[in-house]
């Protein structure tokens, strides 16, 4: 079976923050910005370029999207069903997958750091 391939319009949310994740995401051509929402704030915690994956933590973990996904220019993806990718990592060792959601975890408590460090520093830099 060919890969699915969606084309996503530039300021189209591909997913948002908190939902559910059932695809990752290859940039086969264009953009993506990655953001947390804090206080009403978008705080940019990456941007994924062509042959880069977004979405797949969801994917591996079951926990909901760490963050919004946007794509910032016309941008083409490749999808990877869940189960797709579940049956990969299913073929490796047991001790790969602990490592695997070790670091999915350091990641997901990064990224929250970097949301809240950004905002505090957004907000000592309003101050007289």
């Amino acid at each position: 079976m060919a890969p699915r391939r969606i084309v996503f319009a530039p300021g189209t949310v591909i997913f948002a923050e908190g939902d559910v994740g059932t695809t990752a995401f290859v940039v086969e051509i264009g953009k993506v910005r990655i953001y947390k929402t804090r206080d009403g704030r978008e705080i940019e915690i990456g941007e994924v370029g062509r042959s880069g994956i977004f979405g797949e933590m969801a994917l591996i973990d079951d926990q909901p999207r760490m963050a919004t996904a946007e794509a910032v220019t016309e941008t083409t993806c490749v999808l990877i069903p869940k189960d797709r990718l579940a049956g990969q990592l299913d073929l490796a060792p047991k001790g790969v997958k602990v490592i695997v959601n070790a670091l999915l975890g350091n990641i997901r408590a990064m990224g929250a750091e970097l949301a809240e460090a950004a905002l505090l520093l957004a907000q000592y830099d309003k101050k007289p």
